[in-house]
């Protein structure tokens, strides 16, 4: 009996053991993501924040158009400019151990950033695709056959934001899966009843 007893303890040291050994393996590239993911994050919005802020274009015959014209071009300014600097509050916050408390936190800020990302690329998307395709229900004509240049910075411009959106939402998968996998999983729904029972027997 001892020694089936010692065979398992055994068995299931190696069995911690190896299980601490797959963390300390599995850790270190979600980290190394999160972290290239963050800063990834804050050329790309710096990059299209200037692309559409400095975007303007004048025409001899059709007048100025400028970013500040179409309130959608204006919405991506700001949230290009928010993320950006929650980015780098959050690459610094990273570097010490007591924020690790806070991965809630972290994951609310990365899904409300996600959804601001979605959100001013939606309307920034919608916007250029009027000025390309034009509206004819509204008779509303396109504009970037006369003004291309500014549309073209424009595209760039939501591009770029674009590939920000997809950082975050990376981003928000990560931390979810941080701050969700503290707490056990459910017991299989076999074991429910058992644990019904003994808690009506004590």
């Amino acid at each position: 009996m001892r020694t089936g007893d010692s065979s398992s303890e055994a068995a299931a040291t190696a069995a911690s053991g190896g299980t601490m050994g797959e963390e300390k393996v599995v850790a270190p590239p979600f980290r190394l993501a999160e972290v290239a993911l963050r800063l990834c994050v804050v050329p790309l919005a710096v990059a299209s924040l200037w692309e559409m802020a400095t975007n303007k274009q004048v025409d001899e015959t059709y007048g100025e158009v400028a970013f500040s014209d179409l309130s959608g071009f204006r919405y991506l300014i700001c949230i290009n400019a928010t993320t950006a600097a929650y980015s780098v509050a959050s690459i610094l916050m990273s570097s010490f151990k007591f924020i690790t408390r806070f991965d809630w936190l972290i994951f609310l800020l990365d899904q409300a950033s996600a959804y601001l990302l979605l959100t001013s690329a939606s309307a920034a998307a919608e916007v250029l695709y009027l000025a390309r395709k034009g509206d004819r229900q509204v008779s509303w004509g396109e504009v970037c056959s006369y003004f291309g240049g500014f549309c073209g910075r424009a595209t760039v411009s939501v591009a770029l934001h674009a590939a920000a959106l997809l950082c975050f939402m990376a981003l928000s998968l990560i931390s979810a899966f941080r701050a969700f996998s503290k707490f056990d999983p459910p017991p299989p729904c076999s074991e429910i009843p058992k644990q019904m029972a003994d808690e009506q027997w004590k």
